[in-house]
């Protein structure tokens, strides 16, 4: 048994759709549906009240119109507006190519691609290696100071002039600064030491004043060479996570 024939004879059939406003349209749905809800208490069949209740469902959902049926089945890229690829824009020309290079040379810019990113690599490796092994060189209560306390612009002018200290002068010659306050003298002696440095702190009196100097100078046995990550870098890089 496919369709259970219950309605009683002279009553609207209920799956008509009469015509008129949208409020008799709906008035009219509500009927059908309340008719149909009733038809599963006087149908025994299982078969029969699984048909009604599919019926229910059927007048609920709003009818699709013809685009909204096509994108259900035809959704995109598959569909009337799928974009073209990058491919089928490409120039032919160009296409061949780069689909006709010889294996060879194929071969060949391929390991010259692999050796440029390594090299790379190695050389930031070697960057950060440098950088870390000169902060250990720090005391660890000037490093812990740097963390505490760091001044970007303090120590930036500090490395300015070391940098060029270290870059230009000869063996014995002395870079003379004059730092007052202790604990830019405490981190000026950090930069010293970042960067293998010998540095000491003297009173100098002029007049009635007593002035602290700080003398820096390379040592004698060690190497001087400067690290490519300054010490402002460093620390901005440790603070965001780099090491």
């Amino acid at each position: 048994m496919a369709t259970p024939d219950v309605y009683v004879q002279g009553e609207h059939p209920p799956f008509d759709h009469p015509k008129g406003d949208a409020k008799s349209r709906g008035f009219a749905l509500e009927k059908k549906i309340e008719y149909l809800e009733s038809l599963n208490d006087k149908v025994s069949n299982r078969r029969a009240r699984r048909w009604i209740n599919d019926r229910i469902l059927l007048e609920l959902v709003p009818r699709l119109t013809g685009d909204e049926i096509r994108g259900l089945f035809a959704p995109p890229p598959w569909g009337d507006e799928a974009q073209p690829s990058a491919f089928s824009m490409t120039n032919v020309v160009e296409w061949d190519k780069f689909r006709n290079i010889d294996m060879d040379k194929e071969a060949v810019a391929v390991e010259a691609l692999k050796g440029s990113s390594s090299k790379k690599k190695s050389r930031g490796d070697a960057d950060k290696i440098a950088a870390l092994t000169a902060w250990h060189r720090v005391d660890c209560r000037t490093r812990e100071a740097f963390r505490r306390s760091f001044l970007p612009e303090l120590v930036n002018g500090y490395e300015e002039n070391i940098r060029a200290f270290v870059s230009e002068a000869a063996g014995e010659e002395v870079l003379v600064l004059y730092v007052q306050d202790p604990f830019h003298r405490l981190l000026l002696h950090g930069v010293c030491e970042f960067y293998n440095l010998v540095s000491t702190t003297e009173s100098e009196t002029k007049g009635t004043k007593v002035l602290k100097m700080t003398k820096i100078k390379k040592k004698k046995v060690g190497n001087n060479e400067l690290p490519t990550i300054t010490l402002c870098l460093f620390m901005k890089m440790a603070k965001d996570g780099f090491w």
